[in-house]
């Protein structure tokens, strides 16, 4: 009888074009899909939490797939992080329930963007930060934030292509500004996310550090629902999807 195993995979997204399968394209789910098959001799579905755009990176997606096989949680993990390269590692490996999705089991997810705030760039951070070289006003960028916790509509921080999304109601449970030396870390957690949604986010924040725009003018952003309002896309290498919570 096939057995339900959900992984907690993190990795480094710089090599590859985002998590979902493409054809002609290094992605981390058909990284994954070949590890498997090299260790069971099978491809099986792969359901994820969600999937992240070229460059991001994650430290806890979740997924979820059937295999028919006599192998426990323990030795699956080891001999998958065997086959996989060293920016790809399984953190965990469980069985659950049959009717466990690693997607419409979640019930909410956490994202941080970390921002290099001085002058000069990071030879050592460059795949892991936005370098922003304007100094940044934090307590105002925390003052705008505030406008973006509870229930709303962020169409304004949507950013896929063709038509708005029919449904882009959102509980952002908590977003937080903090600040160590020269880094400036972005974290929130909500029941879903728009697509770039964190990273629009952090793009208008980061105008309203550097005094473009008032804190006041957040909240007129998000009750426009329009895109043109909000601040540019911060770039993917700076996001990282942190965890999945069920």
């Amino acid at each position: 009888m096939p057995i339900n195993f959900a992984l907690t995979l993190e990795y480094d997204g710089t090599a590859y074009h985002g998590w979902q399968l493409q054809e002609n394209a290094s992605t981390v789910q058909g990284i994954l899909l070949d590890a498997i098959e090299r260790v069971t001799e099978t491809r099986p579905t792969i359901y994820a939490s969600g999937r992240t755009d070229a460059g991001v990176h994650a430290l806890g997606l979740v997924v979820n797939f059937e295999l028919d096989t006599r192998l426990d949680s323990d030795d699956l993990q080891h001999a998958l992080n065997s086959n996989l390269p060293r920016d790809i590692v399984v953190k965990r490996a469980k069985k659950v329930p049959s009717d466990f999705h690693a997607q419409h089991s979640a019930v909410g997810k956490q994202y941080k963007y970390v921002i290099l705030n001085r002058e000069f760039p990071s030879a050592l951070l460059r795949k892991y930060t936005w370098h922003v070289r304007f100094p940044l006003d934090v307590p105002a960028m925390r003052e705008g934030a505030r406008h973006l916790v509870g229930r709303h509509d962020f169409r304004a921080f949507w950013g896929g292509d063709g038509d708005n999304p029919r449904d882009a109601v959102r509980t952002v449970a908590q977003l937080t500004i903090s600040q160590a030396g020269d880094s400036v870390e972005i974290r929130v957690r909500a029941d879903g996310f728009l697509r770039y949604m964190v990273r629009n986010i952090t793009g208008t924040l980061a105008d309203v550090g550097r005094m473009k725009i008032t804190p006041r003018r957040v909240k007129e952003i998000l009750e426009s629902r329009d895109r043109k309002q909000a601040g540019p896309t911060a770039p993917p290498h700076g996001l990282f999807l942190v965890e999945v919570f069920y």
